[in-house]
């Protein structure tokens, strides 16, 4: 790729876009990092909200298109970078799983997870994005999980990269149910290469970042 074609992440250390960046690492992509504090708000500054409404990130800038949301911006890299080998050609019998558990993260896992950490009622089953427990919701993923090491079987793909990530955080802040299936997952994806080095870079990110507060 040209200088051009360089990808930005919009980062903030130890967030959602923690994810989008090891997968970046992951895919041997060219990219550039902006870097903001959103302990201090940057995210909320009308500059990045002239680019992304809602001040989340991740976000990404590509050939002068900005692409928001997690789950859309996992699929976008993946299918721009095939020889990385992280996502299923169209062809492929396992595209369709690889979208319904990138798309079961975000439909289903995250809208849970919230509502559980919040201690919310999820209201009524038939109004669920979810449509039932946060418990069976989990279950569900450590189903497909029980008898191989990755969701789509024997080769990892965008999808682990980012549920090892969120289930890491989900076991770290106590909402997720004691499980070797789970654990070894995480294990799994957390442990590569560009995992460790993305979790070193997010460690001084957040320690100069908590200097600049102080």
């Amino acid at each position: 790729m040209t200088d051009a074609e360089t990808i930005t992440l919009f980062h903030s250390p130890n967030t959602r876009s923690t994810g989008a960046l090891t997968l970046l690492e992951e895919l041997g992509a060219p990219y550039e990092l902006h870097v903001m504090n959103m302990k201090a708000g940057e995210n909320r500054q009308p500059a990045y909200l002239a680019l992304n409404p809602l001040g989340k990130v991740p976000a990404i800038r590509h050939r002068g298109a900005l692409v928001t949301e997690q789950v859309a911006i996992y699929i976008y890299l993946a299918d721009l970078f095939p020889q990385a080998g992280l996502a299923p050609a169209l062809t492929d019998p396992n595209r369709g799983p690889y979208l319904r558990w990138l798309v079961f993260y975000a439909a289903c896992y995250e809208p849970a997870l919230v509502d559980t950490a919040l201690k919310r009622e999820p209201g009524p089953q038939a109004m669920s994005p979810y449509g039932c427990s946060f418990a069976t919701v989990v279950q569900t993923v450590l189903d497909e999980l029980k008898d191989k090491p990755y969701l789509l079987g024997d080769k990892i793909s965008a999808a682990d990269i980012l549920w090892g990530s969120a289930l890491r955080w989900g076991k770290l802040f106590g909402l997720l149910p004691d499980s070797d299936v789970l654990d070894s997952y995480i294990a799994r994806i957390t442990g590569r290469p560009a995992a460790r080095k993305v979790a070193e870079m997010d460690a001084g990110y957040a320690a100069q970042q908590a200097k600049e507060l102080a």
